[in-house]
């Protein structure tokens, strides 16, 4: 198995760097990369970068800082641990600043140490300074106490800048329209992704356990290149998968119950997220179809108003109109449809939104209305379209047959001039088709 080559050159950060630049006017943008965190007493979880920083930077590693500006030189500045032969016998090897610069392409570059030192004369003159606020208290300590020294420092010349502005909001405008490079990873992501949902519908029999499906899963991701799962995998079985975020993944898989497996890797940090609902015996029972035909149509008619001018409302209101006209033929949503949607009272079944933009982030960066409007969608924009039904054991209101069953179908859409391109397109959704995988691989 070859693993993808790497997607990511230097020149692609220095592009993004420069369109952050020319909106940033006479600002500064200063961006951490994250911490280790502790995973248990003295050992950390895998260390991942935050994802503005790796946007602009590429670089992974804790404690660096990164400068940004527009106006005067250095424009690109790092912050890194220094080099020390010891610590990196132990816990790996370090960039440094002179790595920083000739391998990530940093005007400048300082330990670590000397932020306190240096970040004062970086903000010096600087108009405005763009900083995640409240995302790192490190940081934003760091950022406070260089604007207090130019403040003390003004009847001396220097000058403190006259705002502060959120920049997740700077960088997460820039990641809403993928360039080149991201849709790259993403479409990798996907590709290694769609695989794995391949193989754990070869895979499922009664009686597995849902932590090996989830092992499948994440072994697939990274036999084929990826660097993680995208986030905690679901593999939730019968009524496990009306559970939304269900992921203890450790109960038997059992005849005649559905398995939901909601799964995407990442690939240089940009995620894959994809939904299918199998059934366990390899068979759907005529009731467990009825209930799937439904999500599938709404999953359908919702990707269909991912367009240019469209928006997430607008698709989130055409799965739920769908989702609720099959509530009402399935005796379970009374009443008239329009008065349903009004009072929510489909809620019992359908709680969660039907879209999310996809990115860096599963739930990716960007404003989702603006100026109180839903936002239009364009080129270039990444969402999910993942209605689905959550019928728990113990609802007394359903039939018998209908208990237990959660079924969600999630699919990765690219907004296109042409009309919207599902991204995840090749892991199979209809019924007829997984039949046939699951029976083939029997």
């Amino acid at each position: 198995m070859v693993p993808f080559e790497p997607n990511v050159s230097r020149d692609v950060y220095a592009q993004r760097r420069a369109r952050l630049a020319a909106n940033l006017g006479d600002g500064a943008l200063v961006l951490y990369g994250g911490e280790l965190r502790t995973r248990s007493n003295d050992t950390e979880f895998r260390f991942r970068p935050d994802s503005d920083f790796h946007y602009l930077t590429g670089l992974r590693e804790p404690g660096a800082v990164m400068v940004l500006r527009a106006g005067a030189a250095p424009k690109f500045v790092l912050f890194v641990r220094a080099r020390d032969r010891d610590a990196e016998i132990w816990a790996g090897r370090r960039v440094g600043p002179e790595g920083a610069m000739a391998r990530y392409g940093a005007d400048a570059a300082h330990p670590l140490g000397e932020l306190a030192e240096q970040l004062p004369k970086l903000l010096d003159g600087v108009a405005n300074v763009h900083v995640p606020l409240g995302r790192w208290r490190a940081l934003d300590q760091h950022v406070q106490r260089a604007i207090d020294h130019l403040r003390r420092r003004n009847r001396w010349g220097e000058t403190p800048p006259d705002a502060l502005c959120d920049a997740r909001t700077t960088v997460g405008e820039d990641r809403m329209t993928k360039d080149p490079a991201a849709m790259a990873s993403l479409r990798q992501a996907v590709e290694i992704s769609t695989h794995a949902h391949l193989a754990a519908m070869g895979a499922l029999r009664p009686g597995m356990f849902e932590y090996q499906i989830e092992a499948l899963l994440e072994y697939e991701f990274r036999r084929r290149g990826a660097q993680a799962a995208a986030y905690g995998s679901i593999v939730g079985g019968g009524d496990n998968a009306t559970i939304l975020h269900y992921v203890e993944n450790d109960d038997e898989l059992r005849d005649g119950e559905l398995l939901l497996i909601d799964a995407g890797a990442e690939v240089d940090l940009f995620a894959a997220d994809i939904s299918r609902t199998l059934p366990i015996g390899g068979r759907f029972s005529p009731a467990q179809r009825d209930v799937y035909d439904i999500v599938l149509r709404a999953n359908t008619a919702g990707i269909a108003g991912a367009v240019v001018g469209g928006d997430i409302d607008s698709i989130h209101r055409t799965c739920l109109r769908v989702l609720c006209e099959g509530l009402a033929s399935l005796g379970l949503l009374a009443g008239d449809i329009d008065e349903a949607l009004e009072k929510e009272t489909y809620k019992r079944y359908y709680m969660h939104r039907t879209s999310h933009w996809l990115g860096a982030d599963v739930h990716d960066a960007g404003h989702y209305t603006l100026g109180r409007t839903p936002r239009p969608l364009q080129p270039g924009f990444v969402l999910t379209v993942e209605p689905g039904l959550y019928i728990p054991a113990d609802d007394e209101l359903a039939p018998p047959e209908l208990r237990g069953c959660g079924i969600r179908i999630e699919d990765d859409v690219l907004v296109c001039e042409q009309g919207p391109e599902v991204l995840t397109w090749r892991v199979p959704k209809t019924m007829d088709e997984i039949e046939a995988i699951m029976a083939a691989a029997r």
